[in-house]
């Protein structure tokens, strides 16, 4: 029976004269849709791993005097992750540092926390945004407010609820700018703690999708964003730029659109290695989580129109494909569907062996076979936020 099976799938491959029209043409499709992702995933998506696999190898020179840094923290309403977290970057391993903190308008008790952390670690300083400061985007001005008060040039942005992964986090950070002259921009990554919610493998998930992508496009000369978790430039670029003129009409912004603004192919590097990571706490909800995403999309429009091309191919290419394979498994004939099932079957397990890999560089867990389920779904989900972000009001955040 195997045998007679067997037979007539070859036979079936071997007449491609009498297959229709229509079935060659879907034939290109897929094959070009499969060329596409399969470019997508060796040229981008795995440029992390070999990023990391060629420092193993070529680790960089430790210059004999560091550079001064200013860590800059934007607090609003932080009390309690100030408390659990901001030892953490005033305990870090480098010669010449300080850490900025900015009470952003808070109600809580954050403002007395961060007196009690001053007087065990005179490096810390605060400042603050007023509470009745009536401005759009009051974490822009907080952001600038410690520029202007930092005396480093080098600028080390975080948030209050993150954690940084050991205390070599700013010397692994700062090693970016050592790497080339040119370098106004360090764009790190910032994973999401491992939870018990529902929703936490998700948004891990999506985090990673995301981030493989701004840095591996950035790492093959093409940076568009970066997260303000774990990101560094220079002070005196901040300053020749005008801060963050241009985007302050926008609550969001301050990090991906800032980095779309003023990166280029020159001025960026990537750091990504283990000790430069930068840990966060996630929403605890998928309510929550749709509306950071929300809030996160809500900026897109504004991204250069290549960047919007750039990304908008990837997602578009991936709905084709699955639309175009599941044409051929039920209506096209036997050859047809023998090809679209093995080229699906390439995909995926390059797919899933790249995105696991890339998980544990970036110190995840692997995701395994729901990584399909991700893929379909996550695209769909972006899609309506896009198409009903205008229902929203973003005042709020």
């Amino acid at each position: 029976m195997m045998n007679k099976v067997f037979n007539q799938i070859v036979d079936s491959i071997l007449n491609w004269s009498d297959l229709p029209l229509w079935e060659y043409i879907v034939a290109g499709i897929v094959g070009v849709l499969f060329i596409y992702q399969m470019y997508f995933y060796i040229r981008y998506m795995v440029a992390v791993v070999r990023r990391n696999r060629f420092l193993k190898k070529h680790p960089s020179p430790q210059p004999s005097v560091w550079p001064g840094v200013s860590v800059v923290v934007s607090a609003r309403n932080e009390e309690q992750n100030l408390t659990n977290y901001l030892h953490a970057l005033l305990e870090q391993k480098y010669p010449e540092y300080e850490v900025i903190v900015v009470n952003d308008g808070s109600l809580d008790q954050t403002q007395a926390v961060l007196e009690e952390y001053k007087m065990k670690y005179p490096r810390l300083h605060i400042t603050f945004v007023p509470v009745e400061a009536r401005v759009t985007s009051s974490k822009k001005l907080a952001l600038t407010l410690a520029v202007k008060a930092s005396k480093y040039e080098y600028l080390l942005l975080t948030d209050a609820d993150c954690v940084p992964e050991s205390n070599l986090w700013i010397q692994n950070m700062v090693q970016g700018f050592l790497n080339a002259d040119q370098t106004q921009i360090v764009l790190g990554y910032s994973p999401y703690f491992p939870t018990t919610d529902k929703i936490n493998r998700i948004i891990r998930y999506d985090t990673l999708f995301n981030g493989l992508q701004y840095l591996g496009r950035a790492l093959a000369g093409h940076p568009y964003m970066g997260v303000g978790r774990n990101l560094m430039y220079r002070k005196s670029m901040f300053m020749q730029q005008h801060g963050f003129a241009g985007l302050l009409q926008m609550r969001s912004g301050d990090d991906d659109l800032f980095v779309n603004k003023v990166a280029t192919k020159n001025n960026t590097q990537v750091v990504c290695t283990p000790d430069s990571l930068s840990w966060s706490v996630p929403k605890p909800t998928f309510k929550e989580w749709i509306i950071q995403k929300r809030r996160h999309l809500s900026v897109s429009p504004h991204y250069r129109h290549g960047t919007r091309t750039m990304l908008g191919i990837e997602p578009m290419t991936r709905g084709l494909w699955y639309l175009t394979v599941i044409l051929c498994l039920v209506w096209a004939s036997l050859p047809l569907k023998v090809v679209a099932a093995a080229l699906f079957l390439i995909r995926l397990f390059t797919q899933m062996g790249i995105i696991n890999k890339a998980a544990r560089t970036l110190g995840e867990k692997r995701f395994g076979w729901i990584i399909l389920w991700y893929d379909i779904c996550l695209p769909v989900l972006t899609a309506w936020l896009l198409a009903t972000q205008s229902r929203h009001n973003y005042t709020r955040w």
